[in-house]
């Protein structure tokens, strides 16, 4: 009995855990240089501004003058309210004479604010050999995410801990052929680590139900790529396009369940591995940066990413080879900026600029993991060179999502000593409305 209630609690913690783990893959990360927070990343791919390029563009450190390194972080800081929030679920008894739809209430808070504030580092170093060649290196993470209710959250049962940290090292060269042509390409190393927890219900007879604390802890390395290209027609115009490669991830890891109610009935605490093959999406963007005198320059930009290809959850363990296969249809997803640097002396610059961010998620298929929507992102900023070889830059960002619902639905159902235990469909809908703050600092010194 013990042996097959911990094989098929252990296959059902597993699905809900993973398949949450899945949507933090749509959670991308925008914050890998502060110069560009301050207008809005809008010249992402054209901007050449600091050794930052190597992650905007690599074709643009051929374009830098000198040597240079910069390091900084953007911390933010997200709100999130939680209103008409609804907990319920019900149990199916059919099977062993009983009724058909016996409800089970699902009590608990709805505090909100659940996602801690987050330091976003990143490290960069552009290296020109000659007025042709040039190296450079990076550090950064582009996609992440951590959502931690309150204990007795009302939603526990579809998810209560999220954190998936995606952290990428990338080696880039860069070409110029002329006064208009660069090519550049790097080769990214990726680290993937996620820990999910969930709160999964149980039942053997009516009134005798009682939850698992399930949690999934994971993580994988991979190699992926990207290419650049920066054309410019004349000094003032300056057109960039960045490829980012997509990166396909194996996650192994380990999973545990525990419950008072297990140690009770001699079962204990339930161990297991767990398998998960998860990719991220290919990005393009595009973006163009005109000088329109000696101190205004505006920029423009574009990027997509590649979700449509995210339309399957497959999730594997070492007792059942498919522990379930969910449809996802995520789609392709776009985002708009637009920016500018103003020169106000010598050492001062002042920067502004504003983005809108279009979700990827699917209504039916929004989680609590990550209960986000389409983005609206106003940035402003500054860049101070006290002397020709070290400048400060500062940037702040204010993001609100459009109010979205999150409406889900979850059924669980185990065998115990051969006997199929009735099946537990919890469902939690809430609206959700998110902003952010974004605090930025960068400092790039010149050698």
């Amino acid at each position: 009995m013990n042996n097959k209630f911990n094989k098929l609690t252990l296959a059902a913690a597993i699905t809900a855990a993973f398949a949450s783990q899945a949507h933090a893959g749509g959670y991308q990360i925008n914050e890998q240089s502060v110069s560009g927070q301050g207008y809005g990343h809008a010249g992402r791919s054209s901007n050449i501004h600091d050794a930052t390029i190597v992650y905007g563009n690599p074709a643009g450190m051929s374009f830098l003058d000198r040597a240079q390194i910069t390091v900084g972080g953007t911390y933010l800081n997200v709100n999130s309210d939680i209103d008409n929030a609804t907990g319920s679920s019900s149990a199916d008894y059919s099977a062993l004479g009983g009724p058909s739809d016996f409800p089970r209430a699902v009590g608990g808070t709805n505090e909100g604010d659940m996602v801690p504030g987050t330091l976003i580092p990143f490290a960069f170093y552009a290296q020109p050999v000659n007025e042709q060649l040039a190296f450079g290196f990076g550090v950064y993470a582009p996609f992440g995410s951590k959502t931690e209710y309150e204990d007795n959250f009302e939603g526990r049962n579809q998810g209560n801990y999220t954190e998936v940290k995606v952290m990428t090292a990338q080696p880039t060269v860069s070409y110029r052929f002329n006064e208009q042509w660069s090519v550049g390409a790097g080769i990214t190393y990726n680290r993937v680590e996620g820990e999910l927890h969930r709160q999964v219900p149980v039942t053997n007879a009516p009134n005798s139900f009682f939850e698992v604390d399930s949690r999934v802890e994971g993580d994988d390395e991979a190699w992926g790529y990207n290419l650049g290209m920066i054309y410019q027609p004349v000094p003032e115009t300056t057109l960039g396009l960045t490829y980012r490669s997509k990166v396909d991830f194996n996650l192994e890891g380990s999973f545990t369940a525990s419950s008072p109610v297990l140690d009770q009935l001699g079962i204990g605490t339930v161990t297991d591995t767990a398998a998960l093959d998860l990719t991220t999406p290919e990005t393009v963007n595009f973006s163009l940066t005109q000088q329109m005198s000696d101190n205004l320059k505006l920029m423009f930009g574009a990027s997509w990413a590649r979700w449509s290809q995210f339309d399957q959850i497959l999730v594997t363990g070492s007792d059942r080879p498919v522990i379930t296969d969910e449809q996802q249809n995520y789609s392709n997803a776009w985002a708009f900026s637009t920016g500018g640097e103003y020169q106000l002396t010598p050492q001062l610059a002042l920067r502004a600029g504003v983005a809108l961010d279009f979700t990827p998620t699917q209504d039916a298929t929004r989680s609590v993991r990550i209960p986000s929507d389409d983005r609206r992102i106003f940035s402003i900023g500054a860049g101070w060179s006290p002397t020709p070889d070290l400048t400060l830059d500062f940037a702040y960002s204010y993001l609100t999502e459009r109010s979205t619902q999150v409406d889900q639905t979850k059924t669980d159902s185990f065998t115990v000593a051969g006997q199929q235990t009735p099946a537990i469909t919890s469902n939690y809908s809430a609206d959700y409305k998110n902003e952010a703050h974004g605090f930025g600092a960068q400092l790039t010194y010149r050698f």
